[in-house]
C-alpha cells in the first residue's frame, strides 16, 4: 500500500518517506514558486537525505543556472547548467531538421548502473518534452545519455537522488518500471 500525496506543503514534504519532484512549464516560473512557498529549502534539505526522484523541470532546477527566461538560478545542488538546444541543427541519419522543443520517444544509453534501471534495457526508448537540457560540471553524474543534435544528460544520479529529464509517467512500460523501482529503492 502506497500512501501518496501532491502538495506544495513543505512540512508534508518534509515527513515523506521519499521525494518526486516533477517539472513542467518554464524553469523561472518554477523557481520562483518554489521560493514563495518555501519549497526551494525543502528540496535542498531533502536531496540526497531520502529518496528523491526530479522529473524533466524538477531535473533541471537542481542544477546551478539556466538560459531559460533569459537566465535563472537553480538550487545549485548539482553544479552544471542548463542549456537551449542549438536551433538549425539536423539529424545525422536523414538530414532532418530536428525541432526545438525535443518532442516524442529517444534512446537512452545508461552510463552507469542504478537501482532504478533495474529491468530496463539499455537504450529504451523514453518520452521527453524538453527544449532545454542539462549538462553538469561532473560527467560521473551523468547515469543516461541521449543524443538529439546533441548528446545530453537525460538521467543523473547521487547519493540518494537520481533525475530524468524524460517523462516516465509517459513513457509506457519502462516509465512504469522506472517508478516501480524508485517505490522500491532505499536510496543506496
Amino acid at each position: 500500500q502506497i500512501d501518496a500525496h501532491v502538495t506544495a506543503d513543505p512540512k508534508v514534504v518534509r515527513a515523506a518517506d521519499r521525494v518526486v519532484f516533477p517539472g513542467q512549464g518554464a524553469m523561472g516560473e518554477c523557481m520562483s514558486e518554489m521560493k514563495r512557498l518555501g519549497l526551494d529549502e525543502v528540496v535542498c534539505d531533502t536531496l540526497g537525505n531520502k529518496p528523491f526522484l526530479g522529473i524533466c523541470v524538477g531535473m533541471q532546477a537542481l542544477l546551478t543556472d539556466s538560459e531559460e527566461d533569459g537566465g535563472t538560478a537553480g538550487l545549485n545542488l548539482i553544479a552544471g547548467h542548463v542549456r537551449r538546444f542549438p536551433s538549425g541543427q539536423r539529424d545525422a541519419a536523414t538530414g532532418d531538421q530536428l525541432k526545438v522543443p525535443h518532442m516524442g520517444w529517444n534512446e537512452v544509453e545508461q552510463r552507469r548502473a542504478h537501482a532504478l534501471w533495474h529491468s530496463i534495457e539499455n537504450r529504451h526508448r523514453f518520452y521527453f518534452v524538453h527544449s532545454f537540457y542539462v549538462s553538469p560540471d561532473d560527467p560521473a553524474t551523468t547515469a543516461g545519455a541521449t543524443h538529439y543534435g546533441v548528446k545530453f544528460t537525460s538521467a543523473a544520479a547521487g547519493e540518494g537522488w537520481f533525475a530524468t529529464q524524460f517523462h516516465p509517467e509517459k513513457s509506457a512500460a519502462a516509465g512504469v518500471q522506472l517508478l516501480a523501482n524508485f517505490i522500491a529503492w532505499d536510496g543506496a
